[in-house]
């Protein structure tokens, strides 16, 4: 070393630090992209794209790569700094080199190249990628041992290393994902999130309860069922005999409207017009139900119980209301089912899905106990009240007002209350 012009070890050191922050700057530029952005640009044919991602399908290998490039020419760069240093200051040049290169390499070869790829991170990992991929060839043996090595340090901690495993998201993480995309308007943000929800909600969520379905009986007289059917908001209805238990099939109003309105529909008319019955079994998630309307080529069903009971009408609208929100006329008459008074409380029917009124108001009652309003009161309870009843739950008062035939059909609920108030 005592040969080499001092002018050729500073540019030496110089090539050294420069390299030292191209190996960290592309360290942090591939680790820090968005790889669902990477995997969209390789898609769509963008070569820095496709060298980068097919680098990062074995991240262990690469960041032995990096590491060893970073350590090799630290390692030189510090060995020729205490060369210059013993050269202009003697045996005290060891702990001045020592000083300067702790600052140099911090500032010039780590902080400053790591910011920038951190901050744009295309920029760096696109140009670096073809560079990386040139001395993975040329250094692949050692890169091979180095890897080999530290996956043998790490087999018995059980530690899985392919690029699948640590991208894999579950449905909460692309719930957030998807929240905080930034570039989704909030209406597709809150229709995304709605499908990630549905596979959670089954269709007695969602569906028409016993007691509200909207039906033609067979044995009403033949005048008051044209009446019902020309005054009817409702395109398909059950039809049946007597109770809805005696179900004989739905009927499409499209199918009979035209005989209708010329006064040429007959009770045998109306009975050819009704299509068989569609049951679904009570706890179907929505997400398959959807799927089943769907290769079905169906709108409605009726959800049943074990027991072949029938426990309410689901259709596709219903389910659709779940993604995209309300739209339909049905929609509409329901929200008449939840009304805010003059002093800020609420008026409830009991019939309301929890899961519904959560959504329309903002409020967080358990989902998992009851599907209605009614059947949430039940449960904590443990009894059917016999008048008016005041119960807190969660941050919510709620007094039973009404009961008819056993089940609770109003509550005033009260909400926001403090928990730690008394309620009597």
């Amino acid at each position: 070393m005592e040969e080499i012009p001092l002018g050729s070890l500073y540019v030496t050191l110089l090539v050294l630090i420069i390299l030292s922050g191209f190996f960290s700057s592309s360290e942090t530029g591939l680790m820090a992209m968005n790889k669902y952005r990477l995997r969209h640009l390789a898609n769509q044919g963008h070569r820095g794209a496709r060298t980068a991602q097919k680098l990062l399908e074995k991240p262990d290998r690469l960041i032995g790569l990096i590491l060893l490039g970073n350590n090799l020419v630290n390692i030189l760069a510090a060995s020729i700094a205490t060369v210059i240093g013993i050269r202009l200051f003697g045996s005290n040049g060891i702990w001045i080199a020592s000083m300067v290169m702790t600052v140099v390499v911090l500032i010039f070869a780590e902080v400053a190249p790591k910011t920038v790829a951190a901050v744009h991170p295309e920029r760096i990992a696109f140009p670096a990628s073809y560079v990386l991929t040139i001395l993975l060839k040329i250094l692949y043996p050692l890169v091979w041992l180095v890897n080999g090595l530290a996956n043998l340090v790490l087999r018995p901690f059980r530690v899985r290393t392919s690029a699948d495993v640590m991208e894999r998201l579950n449905r909460e993480e692309l719930r957030t994902l998807v929240k905080e995309g930034g570039m989704i308007p909030d209406d597709h943000q809150r229709m995304l999130v709605n499908i990630l929800d549905l596979e959670q909600a089954t269709v007695e969520d969602v569906m028409i309860p016993r007691q509200d379905i909207v039906g033609l009986d067979l044995d009403d007289d033949w005048e008051d069922i044209l009446i019902q059917l020309t005054q009817t908001v409702y395109t398909r209805l059950p039809i049946f005999r007597e109770s809805i238990d005696q179900v004989e099939g739905l009927l499409h109003i499209r199918t009979v409207i035209a005989e209708l309105a010329h006064g040429a529909l007959t009770f045998d008319k109306l009975k050819r017009s009704v299509s068989k019955p569609y049951f679904i079994p009570e706890g179907t998630g929505l997400t398959r139900q959807l799927l089943e309307f769907q290769s079905r080529e169906r709108q409605m069903g009726l959800v049943v119980d074990e027991y072949g009971d029938i426990q309410g009408l689901v259709t596709l609208d219903d389910i659709l209301e779940e993604i995209v929100g309300e739209f339909t006329t049905d929609s509409r008459a329901r929200t008449r089912y939840i009304r805010k008074l003059e002093d800020g409380n609420y008026l409830v029917d009991g019939s309301v899905a929890i899961r519904s009124l959560n959504r329309k108001t903002g409020w967080d009652l358990p989902e998992d106990d009851a599907s209605t309003l009614n059947g949430l009161l039940l449960e904590k309870l443990a009894d059917i009240p016999s008048g008016q009843t005041s119960i807190r739950i969660g941050r919510h008062i709620m007094t039973i007002v009404d009961i008819r035939d056993n089940v609770i059909s109003k509550v005033i609920v009260k909400p926001d209350h403090a928990p730690d108030q008394a309620v009597f």
